[in-house]
């Protein structure tokens, strides 16, 4: 018999005779004369390995049972009656961007996605009207650049997704395992500082993302953001993936960082390559791609990307997104320097600063904590069309810009702020604080942090003058919303004797100061914490060294020592 072929000498176990063995002798030196092979066939499928329901953990079965984006229809049926979520349905409408917010309150809450922050003035009147009519009136700019609006009762959801939707925004996979909200530089297009225009880019992805079922079903949340240099940053290296325009002689490119998760004490990585804006989103989705094929479905305290990198290489990560891509991605050399355009100053996102335009200005507001209300909006709507272009762009420090206001009308659009009860004026205390959305609406938050944040910029304001700015980050719970890993001071809500309290943290940062804060103090009550945080900043002010920043000061000084400096016992 041919050596091309497996001979036979049995069929069901009995030994061929003499006859059949002739015949498929004959059979297969026919077929070798014709040129074929078993190598010619194609083998059977694999049959795909069918997993029980039943061995899913809860977040992956109820995924499977009914895709969470066609839980629509039980929305709008629970609406009806104004029927609170079962559990599964507490899970799946977080894919229409809607969260329960029992047991602090029996109504939901909703985010936006507004892909990089940019608003237009008539999207922002109908959501202070949807604010107004439909919700608490409590709206907050979050850290990823976009709304969340409170207390929507079942009956509304559907109107209220309608009306949202109506006016070009969108709620989807603004929650749970989904690409969350995409951040952009909030001055792109107008920072005469900036490397390249990233907004087009933000809004290419975004209707990427919004056509595709297949991003909607990641492991876990995932946060991607476009930095293009600039005054006002995108802390992009807190993200899972960070993308910063680089200039390397007259050319720009973007470096491309993974695993960014400051809740976890990680910021992303340098994947060590080079790419061209043109091919930047066709890479990012591979990236994504790989994710969601690999991160870990078994465990959601370990479904991270940067839980994934644990496991992997950068280089395996590489490797398995250039298969994807169909090509290899071009190396950056280790020694390779680069341009960026950073050209940071102190909160950058509060003040007054000309474009690239001339003859234009973008006034950055302080808007301590992010809260907002909907006869505020309304008004800077009003102030936004009358002076500036028709729109306002958000920020990853919970306050918003007004783009495009003429030489002329800088003085009229501050007053006309002030009187709405902002301010554009620089402060190196309030431009820095941050805060959660605290246990007045989220469940797992253990602190006030919106009111606790007001009442520390008061108390402080009165007793210290600053010359140099100070991050000050409140977050409710180890999800750390508010990032307080990355704060000058982080801090950390906690029970102190069934009390709100803090635990507190010295020496984040991010970008050219990258570090995870180092925790200096255990269970303060919110009574002791004004005069704990006043004697820091003062031991600070009283011991650094010429210009020193508060986090190069405490990174020079192990915690006993500044235990000592920051309770006055040195």
């Amino acid at each position: 018999m041919n050596s091309n072929f497996i001979p036979i000498r049995h069929i069901n176990g009995s030994p061929l005779t003499e006859e059949q063995q002739k015949f498929l002798d004959g059979f297969f030196a026919g077929l070798t004369a014709h040129g074929v092979t078993f190598g010619d066939v194609e083998a059977a499928p694999v049959e795909e390995k069918k997993v029980s329901l039943d061995d899913l953990i809860f977040e992956e079965r109820v995924k499977r049972e009914l895709h969470p984006l066609d839980a629509y229809e039980q929305i709008v049926e629970n609406a009806v009656g104004n029927k609170a979520p079962d559990k599964e349905e507490v899970f799946r409408f977080k894919w229409n961007g809607l969260f329960f917010l029992s047991p602090n309150k029996e109504a939901f809450m909703s985010r936006l996605r507004i892909p990089g922050g940019l608003l237009k003035t008539f999207q922002l009147r109908e959501l202070a009207k949807i604010a107004k009519e439909l919700t608490s009136g409590y709206v907050q700019i979050t850290t990823r650049a976009n709304l969340q609006m409170r207390l929507i009762q079942p009956r509304d959801c559907p109107e209220f997704l309608q009306r949202v939707q109506n006016v070009g925004l969108h709620t989807r996979g603004a929650g749970a395992d989904n690409i969350r909200n995409l951040t952009a530089n909030p001055t792109a297009g107008i920072d005469p500082h900036e490397l390249m225009d990233v907004m087009p880019l933000c809004n290419e992805l975004a209707h990427i993302i919004i056509n595709d079922r297949s991003f909607y079903d990641l492991p876990r949340k995932f946060n991607i953001a476009f930095d293009g240099g600039g005054l006002i940053g995108t802390v992009e290296d807190t993200n899972d993936i960070g993308a910063k325009a680089v200039k390397i002689g007259d050319e720009i490119f973007f470096r491309i960082a993974l695993g960014g998760a400051t809740g976890h004490k990680a910021f992303a990585r340098d994947l060590g390559v080079l790419v061209k804006p043109a091919e930047l989103n066709k890479v990012i989705v591979a990236l994504v791609r790989v994710y969601i094929a690999n991160g870990n479905r078994g465990d959601r305290k370990k479904a991270r990307l940067k839980h994934l990198l644990e496991t992997w290489s950068l280089e395996k990560y590489l490797d398995e997104t250039e298969k994807i891509l169909g090509g290899k991605l071009q190396r950056a050399p280790a020694d390779l320097k680069v341009e960026y355009g950073d050209a940071k100053l102190p909160h950058s996102h509060i003040g007054i600063f000309p474009q690239k335009q001339k003859g234009l200005n973008y006034i950055g507001v302080a808007m301590p904590v992010g809260q907002i209300t909907p006869k505020q909006m309304l008004r800077i709507a009003e102030i936004a069309e009358l002076y500036g272009s028709g729109e306002i762009r958000l920020t990853v420090w919970q306050n918003f810009i007004i783009p495009n206001v003429p030489d002329a009308y800088v003085e009229t659009v501050k007053k006309a702020l002030r009187k709405t009860g902002f301010d554009t004026q620089q402060s190196l205390l309030r431009g820095g604080l941050i805060a959660c959305t605290g246990n007045s609406f989220c469940k797992f938050a253990q602190s006030n942090t919106k009111g606790h944040a007001l009442e520390l910029a008061d108390y402080l304001d009165k007793k210290i003058t600053l010359d140099a700015p100070v991050n000050i980050h409140l977050t409710g719970c180890p999800n750390s919303c508010a990032q307080h890993y990355m704060g000058d001071i982080g801090l950390l809500g906690t029970k102190v004797r069934g009390e709100d309290g803090y635990h507190v943290f010295i020496g984040g940062g991010f970008g050219a100061n990258q570090a995870v804060g180092r925790q200096i103090f255990s269970g303060v009550s919110v009574d002791d914490l004004k005069t704990t945080l006043e004697k820091m900043l003062k031991g600070y002010l009283r011991r650094r060294a010429t210009g020193e920043t508060f986090q190069k000061f405490t990174a020079r000084h192990d915690l006993n020592t500044l235990q000592a400096v920051f309770t006055n016992e040195e």
